[in-house]
């Protein structure tokens, strides 16, 4: 019985589908799992899925084709990133925009979420719109959203300001059904970056923040100093 009942143990969540579109304007379906502390990244075409477990400091890197995972340490994955992009960008500091959010007052329903239009403007260039909803309860997702916004936190907080700046701006409006990318285009007007075509509350098995079953798990090789 006790067996029965760990192997049933589901948690509550949010499930997002979304449509993310590439500088080409390929697109490609990506699906999000929020609960507590964990996160997960599924994308089909590829095979691959990311799973963030905040509280216990672990990330998963799961290719469902080769059936392998690498599992490390989050914190120890952050610093190699931040290290990485410090490197790439070595001598070159970055341009410290003022970031601004504007409310044209404009509203839509899109996928059946009822949305409002929020612009962002970084050094008074407009950059982003950001089609916002709270239709659906945004507990769980915050929880994980904000762990995101603070990661390279320590490491890499100059560089990371920015996105982390917009991201507090637009938390008060809800989540982003569809963000509009001005960036991009080179003047050329705004393309469908990201778009939200589902998003739920669901239980969740706790496997599906595990590798799966028989899946053989692959020890990173460890740096040469």
């Amino acid at each position: 019985m006790l067996l029965l009942e760990v192997a049933g143990e589901v948690r509550a969540g949010v499930v997002v589908e979304q449509v993310v579109r590439d500088r080409e304007g390929s697109p490609s379906k990506v699906l999000l799992y929020f609960s507590g502390g964990l996160f997960r990244t599924d994308h089909p075409a590829s095979g691959l899925t990311t799973i963030m477990d905040f509280r216990e400091d672990r990330l998963v890197m799961i290719d469902h084709r080769s059936r392998n995972y690498i599992e490390v340490r989050l914190s120890q994955w952050e610093r190699e990133v931040a290290r990485r992009l410090k490197e790439e960008i070595s001598g070159v500091m970055p341009e410290e925009r003022k970031i601004i959010v504007k409310r044209p007052g404009r509203t839509a329903v899109i996928n059946g979420f009822r949305t409002e239009q929020m612009e962002i403007w970084a050094g008074g260039e407009l950059i982003e719109e950001n089609w916002m909803t709270r239709d659906v309860e945004m507990k769980e997702v915050e929880k994980v959203m904000d762990r995101v916004a603070q990661g390279f936190s320590k490491d890499f907080r100059l560089e990371m300001k920015e996105g982390r700046e917009i991201y507090e701006k637009l938390k008060p409006y809800g989540f982003p059904i569809l963000i509009k990318d001005y960036t991009m285009t080179y003047g050329l007007g705004a393309i469908d970056r990201v778009e939200v075509r589902k998003m739920e509350k669901k239980e969740l098995e706790k496997e599906v923040f595990l590798p799966p079953a028989g899946y053989q798990k692959i020890v990173p090789e460890s740096p040469k100093k």
